[in-house]
């Protein structure tokens, strides 16, 4: 009995590109032409990043309590400041317990230019100074 045998198979020799896992653009020898894109968390205020200008300030309601127990000082605050110029969280870092309610409630009110990096408004964190002065 004669046995069949399949002819030899043709193989394509063309080259075909390979599936690229990652769908980023690839580049060579250059750069990429834009940017990367902004961080989504808040970035602090130094370096290439600016303090934002404040736009609006509200000044703190001296508490009366504070003021009968002479109390004066300074609260300092830690702000985020959102891509639209809101303060959107706010902690004290360091305070005076009957004037620190009084300074986040007035500096939730301010409100600032937004911040750019790389064109693109993003949130940052920065240090607020608070200054409580009897007169």
């Amino acid at each position: 009995m004669a046995r069949h045998v399949a002819p030899p198979r043709q193989t394509d020799l063309r080259l075909r590109p390979t599936p690229r896992l990652n769908p980023q653009p690839r580049v060579v020898g250059g750069l990429p032409d834009a940017p990367p894109p902004p961080p989504q968390q808040a970035v602090r205020v130094g370096g290439q990043i600016k303090e934002p200008k404040k736009l609006k300030t509200v000044n703190p309601v001296y508490p009366d309590i504070a003021k009968q127990a002479r109390v004066q000082g300074v609260v300092i605050l830690e702000a985020t400041i959102s891509p639209q110029g809101k303060v959107t969280d706010i902690k004290v870092l360091r305070g005076i317990p009957l004037l620190d309610q009084a300074a986040l409630d007035a500096v939730r009110q301010w409100v600032y230019t937004p911040t750019l990096l790389n064109g693109v408004p993003v949130p940052v964190i920065m240090t607020v100074t608070v200054n409580f002065k009897l007169s």
